[in-house]
């Protein structure tokens, strides 16, 4: 993205809403990417989930994989791949594969996901989640940038090996490894892509305020750590919000209202602790409400000003915006295209 302009895309979570199939969940999330593409939109963000209707894509590089196939221009994203289920190496790879087959359109986001049974499922364990993520990341950054990696850490130890395919192999003469960002909710995870020098994805669940202090907090990490103030400016975070169009806000607010609440119930609840530990779920309709006061949920004048003050409050211009809230395919095709048509077009 240049530095400068707006980068509106979709987040697109596969949600499974009380009544569909999975089958119909997954199929409306394909749809979706292929008419952000025709609506001139700039990205589709992938969440991945394992063993709940909150979202049924277990893969989210997978399925990056397939959009990328159906898609010529946008750039298509993980919003997360979920580093402690996975092997940093194992999707080096697969970030390789993509970034190079589809001539670098493919962003790798990664996140340390939650206390989930997903930890046991997979042989993880809770330290993959508690302790682990700092070394994953700098394995899977390594696999990214370096011609051979070995490994001699806690969790990871192995030989020396070559990095196939090499992810910073020239495209169309333009070198470089898959950008990667970094899923942040706290402090430590703000300062550990500081550090990095990698760009923040942002959840929804946050306002304007937050996402500007975590901001803030990365910029100063950053060059305290010591990257330059040059690449502390250019730095891409991306900001996860709520988009849903209407002639009247107060119609977009009900369609959420009445679609979201029922949705978020059903796949918060099957979330299951690895440990059995208690997590306090957020009460749908307040969260429903609460996305609804931060996000641009109304008018697409009011959508424009609203992504254009988060702009100006952050400094964020490249959103990740969930457009199914409606749980119904038509709903989310138009309100794409408004997105594109109605929208855009007031960004700067």
């Amino acid at each position: 993205m240049r530095v400068g302009t707006f980068d509106v895309g979709a987040f697109v979570l596969a949600a499974q809403f009380p009544g569909q199939g999975q089958g119909e969940a997954l199929h409306r999330a394909v749809r979706t990417a292929e008419v952000v593409e025709e609506a001139g939109l700039g990205s589709v963000w992938l969440a991945e989930h394992h063993f709940v209707p909150y979202g049924v894509c277990p893969s989210a590089v997978t399925l990056a994989a397939l959009l990328l196939g159906r898609t010529r221009r946008i750039r298509v994203g993980t919003a997360v791949s979920v580093l402690p289920s996975a092997h940093p190496v194992a999707l080096g790879e697969q970030a390789a594969l993509l970034h190079l087959t589809s001539g670098g359109r493919f962003t790798l986001g990664v996140g340390r996901g939650g206390p989930w049974v997903d930890l046991e499922v997979f042989g993880s364990g809770l330290p993959a989640y508690e302790r682990d993520f700092p070394e994953s990341l700098d394995l899977l950054l390594r696999w990214l940038t370096e011609p051979r990696v070995g490994a001699a850490g806690e969790r990871y130890a192995f030989r020396e090996v070559p990095v196939v395919p090499r992810p910073a192999e020239a495209l169309d003469g333009d070198g470089g490894p898959p950008e990667v960002v970094v899923a942040c909710t706290s402090p430590a995870s703000v300062r550990l892509a500081a550090e990095r020098g990698l760009p923040m994805l942002l959840g929804m669940h946050s306002g304007d305020e937050e996402k500007a202090a975590m901001v803030a907090l990365w910029r100063e990490s950053a060059l305290a750590a010591g990257r330059s103030p040059e690449s502390v400016a250019a730095a891409g975070h991306v900001s996860a919000g709520v988009a849903q169009l209407a002639d009247r806000t107060s119609e977009a607010r009900e369609l959420l209202l009445k679609a979201m609440p029922g949705w978020l119930k059903q796949g918060l609840d099957a979330h299951v602790t690895v440990d059995g530990r208690v997590r306090a779920m957020r009460d749908p309709v307040a969260y429903t409400e609460l996305l609804c006061a931060l996000h641009p949920v109304g008018t697409p004048r009011l959508a424009a000003d609203r992504l254009a003050a988060t702009a100006e409050r952050t400094g964020i211009r490249r959103f990740a915006l969930l457009v199914e809230g409606s749980g119904e395919l038509a709903a989310t095709e138009e309100n794409v295209r408004r997105l594109g048509a109605e929208v855009l077009p007031h960004l700067g």
